[in-house]
């Protein structure tokens, strides 16, 4: 009788999830999967991705049994943060360097991106961290210890290099930060430093070449035939879809490979020359309900941690998103990031999928009461 209970508290528990936000994620990865099926007959992209969606999605349902409130214990956030950072600095030793660098390390039968994972662990670890502290988080020296934890991972990955995923780590600390309670004043306080430095450097520090340097990275499209030509590819894809798209399989930028990483780093691009300003929108609205949906599930969760999870998971989601939408369109300039569910990789969908099976496993027991743990250590 116990192991027929315990195997139908499993079966109730494995249905027990937010069918609406997966079926949101599903439906962003298969625009991904139409638009580089439809690159060509023979992609081996498309097939890739079929196995690394599978994939994601057994640990999706695996991590949705699990109960995650041992991850409110210091010791294992910061066993989790610990394992990104080894990760990230096995990479000067095990990395493989691909078009200047060392993002990935080849397992052999597969490689894999550490950065995807870092993201992960920053979250837990600045949830577990500002979720002890939401009394007495008005003290500047929060700002500071959380951001200590940011900038390690945000220096590892800058170094090398990947300039586009440390902003991500930038925005998810700054969001995380925002929601805490933080000071608005110590806040304003930090960013104020930070344009003062930077102006600081510009007058007095950096020669004329870096400044040179600096000007073509913040304004590609003054140089289209060298830095902004990528840019300008991206921006023509864009605009040739009009309202309705050229259809599917009919995108001449990406079959034709005028547009660069059309899989991953410009697939957004891609995906808006055969799908049209209507495609675009629909794939927002998706992209929104995928977002309302996390928020709506960790908004009751049962302390702080599940709470600050969920925000951390959504500023990790929209910064991907708005950062890919802004160098796609011409916005921004181009850093190489992925569109969240919908590029080509298993690394970020591994992880992206991984985080909503946390969520899903955080749900189960958002109805029980939890009094948050008291304040114990210095960092964490």
């Amino acid at each position: 009788m116990k192991t027929f209970n315990l195997v139908y508290t499993k079966i109730r528990g494995f249905f027990d999830i937010d069918w609406i936000l997966l079926l949101s994620a599903l439906l962003l990865s298969v625009a991904g999967l139409v638009t580089m099926h439809s690159f060509s007959e023979e992609s081996p992209f498309f097939f890739r991705q079929i196995i690394w969606l599978s994939a994601s999605l057994l640990v999706f349902f695996v991590f949705s049994l699990v109960d995650w409130r041992f991850l409110r214990r210091s010791v294992v956030a910061i066993s989790i943060f610990s394992f990104a950072f080894l990760l990230l600095v096995s990479l000067a030793f095990l990395g493989m360097t691909v078009k200047g660098s060392e993002r990935w390390i080849d397992l052999g039968f597969f490689s894999f991106q550490p950065t995807d994972f870092a993201k992960l662990a920053l979250v837990i670890v600045l949830a577990k961290f500002f979720s002890k502290r939401h009394i007495e988080i008005a003290h500047f020296k929060h700002i500071l210890v959380s951001g200590l934890y940011a900038f390690v991972l945000f220096l590892l990955i800058f170094l090398q290099p990947d300039f586009g995923s440390s902003i991500i780590i930038f925005l998810v600390w700054f969001g995380m930060v925002m929601v805490s309670g933080i000071s608005k004043k110590h806040i304003l306080g930090v960013l104020t430093a930070g344009v003062l430095s930077f102006a600081f450097l510009w007058v007095f520090v950096l020669a004329d070449y870096q400044k040179q340097r600096l000007s073509a990275f913040l304004n590609p499209l003054a140089d289209i035939q060298g830095a902004g030509y990528h840019s300008l590819q991206s921006m023509i894809a864009v605009g040739s879809g009009q309202w309705f798209g050229k259809g599917i399989g009919f995108g001449t930028q990406s079959r034709l490979r005028f547009l660069p990483e059309y899989q991953t780093d410009f697939i957004f691009a891609a995906f808006a020359e055969e799908w049209g300003l209507f495609g675009v929108l629909i794939f927002s609205v998706v992209f929104l309900v995928l977002v309302w949906r996390i928020i709506s599930n960790s908004i009751y969760g049962s302390s702080n941690f599940e709470i600050l999870f969920g925000a951390g998971v959504t500023f990790w989601f929209i910064s991907h998103f708005a950062v890919h939408v802004g160098i796609n369109v011409g916005l921004l300039p181009i850093t190489g990031i992925t569109l969240p569910f919908t590029s080509y990789g298993g690394s970020h969908l591994l992880a992206e999928f991984s985080a909503l099976g946390i969520l899903m496993g955080m749900r189960k027991y958002r109805g029980t009461f939890h009094k948050d743990e008291k304040q114990e250590g210095v960092l964490i």
